[in-house]
């Protein structure tokens, strides 16, 4: 079965990671970016292929599948180009959608064509495959100019909401993500450069991180920041991630953005 072999190659590169961290642990200071490309060949090297691909392979398997109570394929789904038009759809979600009267960013979206095509029940959507299908769907968006422009109502709202959120101060230690995305702009934390919305901050996601060993989306990101200054994260899929990813990724279209690689790499 083709995503068992996939599986082996992806064996090979863990085996490959772990002696490239090996390697690098008599380091005194790495940088992360370098770090994260040396990771990144070793990845190449030794299996061919990177983790972030072994993903979007999987999620074009699962993309294409017909599958729930339905047993239909996501080829109907239409991300804003048109059903089953894939190049570029990333570049400009969130985006408001008619069909169910929301914003919607590239996971929400997937979840809702799984519920309304393929006739899952929300409970029983694995959120590893959704994952999966983010990694292909962004795959067709690599490299690409971010685009996010708030136009309607309801997407005005969501970026309003984003930015609230952006600056709202929260938790035991009352930090908001204003705190370290722009009051240390340009300078690093714990050795991580650390950039603004503005700047092009969330244009690398979904990617591998390598440090975790597993493909973290946006939304994974954004809850590993709520984590990180002790607030429980939202839900997946609700309203604070998509009016978060709309502020950012609205703000990344103004400082004339584009997207890495995608699916990503990074430490």
């Amino acid at each position: 079965m083709r995503r068992n072999r996939l599986y082996r190659v992806l064996g090979l590169a863990l085996l490959g990671f772990a002696l490239g961290v090996a390697l690098t642990q008599s380091q005194q200071e790495l940088d992360p970016y370098k770090e994260a490309e040396r990771q990144r060949e070793l990845f190449r090297q030794t299996a061919g292929i990177l983790p972030g691909e072994l993903y979007a392979a999987q999620g074009e398997e699962l993309f294409y599948a017909k599958r729930g109570p339905r047993q239909v394929s996501l080829e109907a789904c239409d991300f804003g180009l048109g059903p089953g038009k894939l190049e570029g759809a990333l570049t400009q979600l969130p985006r408001y959608f008619a069909d169910t009267r929301r914003v919607e960013d590239l996971e929400t979206r997937i979840v809702s064509c799984m519920v309304r095509l393929q006739g899952f029940r929300l409970e029983d959507i694995k959120r590893d495959e959704v994952k999966a299908l983010v990694a292909y769907v962004a795959s067709k968006s690599s490299e690409m100019p971010i685009n996010v422009v708030p136009r309607t109502s309801q997407e005005v709202a969501m970026y309003n909401l984003g930015r609230e959120l952006w600056y709202h101060r929260a938790g035991d230690r009352d930090m908001n993500c204003a705190i370290c995305h722009e009051s240390y702009a340009g300078r690093k934390v714990r050795l991580s450069p650390v950039r603004s919305p503005r700047q092009g901050l969330s244009n690398e996601w979904p990617a591998y991180r390598f440090e975790a060993d597993k493909l973290y989306t946006l939304q994974d990101r954004i809850a590993f920041c709520y984590e990180s200054i002790g607030i429980r994260p939202p839900v997946y899929y609700s309203e604070p991630y998509i009016a978060l990813s709309m502020y950012m990724l609205a703000e990344a279209t103004k400082g004339k953005n584009r997207f890495t690689e995608m699916p990503g790499f990074t430490r």
